[in-house]
């Protein structure tokens, strides 16, 4: 639509060529009663410092998670940024840097892009990572499409434990091509695998978990990879890469693909994105992979240099027999994520996971200890947890907002089943101060 904004002539021409004969006749299939009839009610220009202090009191409105203690989680956590990050990426040829299709005016991007694919590649313990996609859920729908395409089978094994907006994300992808979706329910907090074997079949391209799962509960990924592999089929694991300073990479116990959100390594929460799409595979399986990556090799000086590899130019021209159509990545926020791990390295890493599943541990016993308050749960967790609550968690919530408190995100959207429950993440940023806080103010809440 935005070619069509040039001269009348012009958009005359286009219009003729689709066989329109006004920009009206592309919008009739939008219901009348869904489009506005009168002009939109805007307020008149404002100057520059006018407009300034404006966008300040509206943001002002907004419950930032700098000013609150925050227990959010769910997939976008507040994990500590270290400041270097931000003046780095500020950089002129990072920030305003778009596709490095030309090697010789790009080795800067496309070095930072391969220490990145490096970094996951260890992190997931897989053999190779590609230079990121969108985020967490479409990571997750490209991985489906990529266990399809690998083993010919047309349907996938979702655990229930898996993000539900991720589920969602994957059925939208999954329409065209046909694939079907089966759920496997969950125990106690896990993948049930006994229900999980009785809908496995030569049909199933995939099975996916979520580690640790969207409750927060660590599910076994050995022996649901043992399951999987024994149906033929793969094993799709979604995992938070922070998490994996401390826990045991997904490749290192059977995963054939780990996707996941990158968001915590660095990434600002930003009131939900832009966030960063983990994606990695066994070796096996890199001429399936989606997206772009970047090779290392030698100029004919023998210098060392680097180039994008093993594009499938269908995903840019011939889309029709793509195996993706994902061709581009999020090249600031996997730079955010590659300096941060560089700052804090395997020790600093692993003390972010030692420190973040202590202090969660903590909050869980203490909030456990309020009277109609429990663990719904008592599967281990890591950083993550739900709780059971006595009243209405969408309530609750409000009430702690006034002490200053963002006390979770409340399950009933997702799933009525947990109606009454609240998910909970404690990230190394929570001081003991503010988890007590939170104890108290739950109890007056809950009382």
């Amino acid at each position: 639509m935005r070619y069509i904004s040039n001269t009348p002539a012009q958009q005359k021409e286009m219009l003729a060529t689709i066989g329109a004969s006004s920009i009206e006749d592309l919008l009739v299939r939008i219901p009348p009663k869904a489009r506005l009839s009168r002009p939109l009610n805007l307020p008149r220009a404002m100057a520059e410092t006018d407009l300034v202090r404006h966008l300040q009191r509206l943001a002002g409105l907004n419950a930032a998670a700098d000013d609150y203690a925050c227990f959010l989680g769910a997939g976008s956590y507040d994990h500590a940024i270290p400041s270097p990050i931000n003046h780095l990426i500020s950089r002129g040829e990072f920030f305003t840097a778009y596709t490095p299709y030309q090697p010789e005016a790009s080795q800067g991007t496309l070095r930072s892009i391969f220490e990145y694919q490096t970094m996951m590649a260890e992190l997931t313990g897989m053999d190779v990572a590609n230079a990121s996609i969108y985020d967490g859920a479409s990571s997750l729908a490209e991985a489906a499409l990529m266990a399809h395409s690998v083993t010919g089978r047309d349907s996938l094994v979702i655990s229930r434990g898996v993000n539900p907006l991720y589920r969602q994300v994957v059925e939208t992808y999954v329409e065209g091509p046909g694939l079907k979706l089966k759920s496997a329910p969950l125990g106690d907090g896990l993948t049930d695998v006994d229900a999980l074997r009785k809908v496995l079949s030569k049909h199933v391209a995939a099975v996916v978990i979520q580690y640790p799962n969207f409750f927060g509960c660590l599910e076994d990924v050995r022996g649901v990879a043992d399951i999987a592999h024994e149906a033929g089929a793969l094993l799709v694991v979604v995992a938070d890469p922070i998490n994996l300073g401390l826990l045991t990479p997904p490749g290192a116990s059977g995963a054939d693909i780990v996707v996941g959100e990158g968001q915590g390594l660095g990434v600002p929460m930003s009131f939900g994105g832009p966030n960063l799409g983990v994606f990695a595979a066994k070796q096996e399986l890199v001429r399936r992979m989606p997206g772009r990556l970047v090779g290392a090799t030698v100029d004919v000086d023998g210098q060392r240099g680097f180039v994008l590899t093993l594009q499938t130019r269908e995903q840019h021209i011939r889309r029709e027999k793509a195996t993706s159509n994902i061709c581009t990545n999020v090249a600031l926020c996997a730079l955010m994520a590659t300096i941060y791990v560089s700052i804090l390295g395997k020790r600093g890493l692993r003390k972010v996971g030692e420190l973040t599943t202590a202090k969660a541990h903590y909050a869980a016993r203490e909030l456990g200890k309020i009277p109609g308050v429990r663990l719904r749960f008592s599967a281990p967790f890591f950083k993550e947890f739900t709780l059971q609550l006595p009243k209405s968690p969408e309530r609750v919530i409000k009430r702690l907002m006034k002490d200053r408190v963002l006390a979770g995100v409340p399950l009933k959207g997702f799933d009525r089943t947990y109606k009454d429950c609240l998910l909970v993440a404690v990230t190394e940023k929570r001081t003991k101060e503010e988890i007590d806080a939170y104890a108290v103010a739950l109890a007056t809440a809950v009382a």
